[in-house]
C-alpha cells in the first residue's frame, strides 16, 4: 500500500502521481490519491483514530495501548464475533453482548470505503442491531485487503464473498466524534468514539 509504505518505511522513488497538483501543469487534471491515502485522510476528516500495524503483534500492543489509554482495561466488551474472542484471547475480556454493561464495542468490518472514510459493516458484525443500540466506543479491526473504492464496490464484494447467504443489515459507520445537532446532513446519524486498528496483509 502506498501510503502505508511511505510513511511507515520503505524508499521509493519521486513519481507524477507523488507530485503535489500546484507544481503541475496548470492546464493538467488533478491526479487521483491512490486507495489507501485517500481513506486515511476521509476517515481522520470524520474524526476516526487510526493505527497502521505491521503485523499481529503490533495489532496486540496497538489494542492493549488504547485500553490503558482510555482507562478501559478490566471493563467489559461488547463482541459478537468468536474469531475476536480467539484472537484476543490473551486479554481475558470480561465480554456481555449486552449494550448496558458494555464500555466498547469491539468487531471486524466488511469493507473499508476510501471515497468517504467510512466503514461497511453488515449483520456479520452487529447482528440485527443498530448503530444506536451499541455502545458508542469501537474497536475496529480490519486489514489492506478491504480497502475499496467506494459503497458499490463494496456491496459487490458482500455479495461475491457471501453467496449462500447474503447478510443483512447492512450500513455505513461514518461520524467518529459527536455530531452537531444543527449540521442536517448528519441528522439522524450514531456517531461513534471509534479506532481502527488495520493490519498490513498485501
Amino acid at each position: 500500500m502506498s501510503l502505508f509504505r511511505k510513511i511507515f518505511g520503505g524508499k521509493s522513488d519521486r513519481s507524477e502521481d507523488h507530485i503535489p497538483n500546484e507544481e503541475r501543469g496548470k492546464y493538467m487534471p488533478d491526479v487521483k490519491l491512490p486507495v489507501d491515502e485517500r481513506f486515511t485522510i476521509n476517515f481522520k476528516a470524520n474524526g476516526g483514530k487510526f493505527l497502521y500495524c505491521e503485523n499481529i503483534q503490533e495489532v496486540r500492543k496497538s489494542l492493549e495501548n488504547i485500553l490503558v489509554e482510555n482507562d478501559w482495561e478490566g471493563k467489559t466488551v461488547m463482541c459478537l464475533d468468536e474469531r475476536l474472542n480467539e484472537l484476543f484471547s490473551n486479554f481475558e475480556f470480561k465480554t456481555s453482548k449486552k449494550t448496558s454493561e458494555s464500555t466498547f464495542f469491539l468487531t471486524t468490518c466488511e469493507y473499508l470505503i476510501s471515497d468517504d472514510g467510512s466503514l461497511l459493516i453488515s449483520s456479520n458484525q452487529i447482528a440485527e442491531k443498530k448503530l444506536k443500540e451499541l455502545p458508542g466506543n469501537f474497536i475496529v479491526y480490519a486489514t489492506t485487503s478491504q480497502l475499496v473504492e467506494n459503497i458499490g464496490e463494496g456491496l459487490k464484494g458482500i455479495k461475491e464473498n457471501n453467496r449462500s447467504r447474503i447478510p443483512t443489515n447492512i450500513t455505513t459507520i461514518k461520524h467518529f466524534k459527536t455530531v452537531d445537532a444543527k449540521d442536517f446532513l448528519t441528522y439522524g446519524s450514531s456517531s461513534k468514539n471509534l479506532y481502527l486498528l488495520l493490519l498490513e496483509d498485501l
